[in-house]
């Protein structure tokens, strides 16, 4: 990123993760790659677990390294699309007044899922869209590497220095970091390694993360 992207008065931007941070799709995630791992034959607690930390196509070649993984692919994205119109899920107690409070143009998304399913799973939960949402298929190196956090950033005309992370997964957490970040961990029962602060829920982090994000108004936020 240039300077010629930043803003003449940079402003506090907030970076959000989706899946476990704003929205409670955990359950999903689950129920979908055990679906998947059923339709290859392979122990579905295993393929959730290399999931949890891999891109869907390092997760193809971990544990389905026989398989195309074109094929596995489309597999997994059939049962993703058909979840985001049937499943069951809903945000976490707080977004809706968090993203509802923050500028539009203050904060994006950045998820390793893709975009329409963002799409589809606000709609569905009444969250307001940003802008800038960074997916999946906008980066050609996903979490934990810096390269998702650092353009969603420059979408938005901010430094580095002054964008928070709210992430909820290890992966995240570390490209957070690597961005050079401020970086919240949310929804943990314990803090994940190398978080600047930890809340145990996204409630109990939402006047902090707009006391970050307007520190001038820090003082009316509760």
């Amino acid at each position: 990123m240039t300077s010629e992207f930043v803003r003449p008065n940079p402003r506090k931007c907030v970076l959000f993760d989706v899946d476990g941070t704003l929205i409670d799709a955990l359950g999903n995630q689950r129920r979908v790659w055990a679906t998947w791992a059923g339709r290859y034959g392979l122990d579905a607690a295993e393929v959730y677990r290399v999931a949890l930390r891999t891109r869907p196509m390092e997760t193809f070649a971990e544990v389905a390294p026989d398989q195309d993984p074109e094929e596995c692919l489309a597999a997994l994205h059939e049962l993703e699309d058909e979840d985001v119109r049937s499943g069951i899920y809903a945000a976490f107690d707080g977004a809706s007044e968090l993203l509802g409070t923050l500028p539009a143009g203050e904060w994006a998304l950045v998820t390793s899922n893709y975009e329409h399913r963002v799409r589809g799973r606000f709609t569905r939960t009444g969250l307001p869209v940003p802008p800038v949402i960074v997916d999946a298929a906008a980066v050609e190196e996903g979490k934990p590497s810096p390269v998702p956090y650092l353009l969603a950033a420059e979408r938005l005309g901010a430094r580095p220095e002054d964008c928070l992370v709210i992430e909820d997964a290890p992966s995240g957490i570390e490209a957070g970091l690597r961005a050079g970040m401020t970086v919240w961990g949310v929804n943990t029962t314990a803090a994940v390694a190398g978080v600047h602060r930890h809340f145990t829920s996204l409630r109990e982090a939402v006047p902090h993360i707009l006391a970050f994000a307007h520190p001038e108004g820090a003082a009316g936020v509760g």
